[in-house]
């Protein structure tokens, strides 16, 4: 035990000698560097130059010169390093204490939920005696419920549209004028909305708006206010003669329930919303329908709209059904299939989003299965004549989209070029394209050059919106060189003055680092 005590007393001693005598070499020569061999090189200098000449001073000038902008330049890259470096550590702060925030919330809401569940179930129970009937007697208490509103139907709203519609002729008769292709369509329309509803947008908007229909059910139009965003959805409503649907998304929507309305458990009622009469509705018409969510992003898009986003996914358009209540009676409405709606295909959500501190950041959940338009100015006065709407059918519109991709479809050389772009961004950033984006560009792309565009200006829009819009979520302060690269790549693979907007944007990201 001695022979050890003596042993570490003298580690230790070693230990911290050798410690001090480490940070000693560090402080002395950061000393000899700063101070010694300053002044030993500014005297050599002195020494030296006795014997200078004219031209040895001005050699001496420059040497100074190149060696000062070397040792400054590794300064400030060190510097912009380290201001990186911060921030980068700064925002993996943030983000760690926001998800902390989140899953605290999380948990308080599980709570509230709990204490609200025991307050109803304590309700409940003073209202049926003390006990809920179970089994057999309930099942008894259902039936006569069931039995008691037989001719009083649980959906008043829907049961009344199809009342409205029972003796209604409601397929749609296109007159000759009426039977145009798409660049007429687009013509036509930005006349109509000009000449009767004083409303004025440039006819790249409306392709773009038209080559979305024809790519998803849902779009969405973002910009700053007062750019006509739910004015276009409503436009194209009076334009095919059917008003558009307005749905005002409140803040405090959580789930479905807000959207599609729930089932009154105690009444036996189902509370109805405006959103699902109008979509109940369309599957009695045969023409164009438009279902606005006005401020779509003021609640989280994927809560309540989940359903939808999830049912748009199945490639079958008869397998596009919504629960809405769990069993059957006989006196539901008469479209219902099981308790289940089938989503028309003559109905398009089309959602309105500003960016500001009230709302919730679009996910790519959204983005990937929407298409997506930006509106930031108002077009200029347009000075058309009087122009008539339209009547058109779903059908003769759905021939027009896939005329278009017959004789508008991508050529091999432009997708070849797609395909290089999609490795380039895959290798360089670790963001792909997807299946689900190629099949949208695929389709957009035929569609918006029928309508009057051109092939690169479709396909530079729909790589901004669909790929590069993920780059916000990368850190671009470590992606400098890799974003220029991506725009010589942009420029050598489809030309100088192609993908002007996504060279724009690149170039607003660089800026921003």
């Amino acid at each position: 035990m001695i022979e050890f005590s003596r042993y570490y007393i003298n580690f230790i001693r070693e230990f911290f000698h050798n410690l001090i005598a480490f940070f000693s070499s560090i402080i002395n020569a950061f000393v000899k560097f700063f101070f010694t061999d300053i002044k030993y090189y500014i005297t050599s200098l002195i020494n030296a130059s006795n014997k200078f000449n004219a031209l040895d001073w001005i050699a001496e000038f420059v040497v100074i010169v190149i060696n000062c902008a070397f040792f400054g330049f590794l300064f400030l890259r060190l510097f912009q390093f380290l201001k990186r470096y911060i921030r980068f550590t700064k925002r993996e702060i943030e983000k760690e204490e926001l998800l902390d925030e989140i899953a605290m919330l999380n948990l308080k809401t599980a709570e509230l939920v709990d204490e609200k569940n025991k307050i109803l179930a304590l309700k409940v129970s003073n209202i049926t005696g003390g006990e809920i009937p179970l089994g057999e007697g309930r099942l008894q208490e259902e039936q006569k419920e069931k039995a008691r509103v037989v001719g009083d139907s649980r959906f008043v709203k829907l049961t009344a549209v199809d009342e409205f519609y029972k003796n209604r002729i409601t397929s749609v008769t296109m007159k000759p004028e009426d039977m145009i292709g798409l660049p007429e369509l687009v013509e036509r329309f930005v006349g109509f909305a000009a000449s009767q509803l004083n409303l004025f947008y440039e006819e790249k908007v409306i392709r773009l708006f038209f080559a979305g229909m024809a790519t998803s059910k849902i779009l969405i139009l973002e910009g700053i206010s007062g750019t006509g965003k739910t004015s276009l959805p409503y436009a194209m409503g009076k334009f095919f003669g059917k008003n558009s649907d307005i749905v005002s998304v409140q803040p405090s929507w959580r789930d479905r329930a807000e959207l599609i309305g729930y089932l009154n458990e105690f009444t036996k009622r189902f509370n109805e919303t405006e959103f699902l009469k109008a979509l109940y509705e369309a599957t009695y018409r045969e023409d164009l329908n438009f279902i606005i969510l006005d401020e779509m992003n003021l609640a989280r898009i994927e809560y309540y709209f989940a359903d939808f986003l999830s049912m748009m996914e199945m490639p079958d358009a008869n397998e596009w059904k919504i629960d809405i209540v769990p069993d059957v009676w006989p006196t539901d409405p008469k479209n219902f299939q099981n308790g289940k709606l089938l989503v028309p295909q003559n109905v398009w959500f089309v959602g309105t989003a500003n960016r500001d501190d009230s709302t919730f950041t679009i996910t790519d959940k959204v983005y990937d299965r929407a298409t997506s338009i930006e509106i930031n100015y108002r077009a200029q006065f347009i000075d058309a004549p009087f122009t008539e709407g339209i009547t058109m059918s779903y059908d003769y519109l759905d021939q027009l989209f896939k005329k278009a991709h017959e004789e508008f479809a991508m050529s091999v050389k432009t997708n070849e070029k797609l395909m290089q772009l999609d490795s380039f961004i895959a290798q360089k950033f670790k963001v792909t394209f997807g299946n689900r984006i190629l099949k949208q560009i695929r389709t957009f792309v035929p569609v918006y050059i029928a309508c009057g565009g051109s092939e690169i200006e479709a396909l530079d829009y729909l790589v901004m919106r669909k790929i590069l819009r993920k780059f916000e979520s990368l850190n671009v302060s470590f992606l400098h060189q890799e974003i220029s690269d991506l725009i010589i790549f942009m420029e050598k693979t489809f030309g100088k003055n192609a993908f002007q907007e996504s060279i724009r944007y690149l170039n607003e990201l660089i800026k921003s680092i």
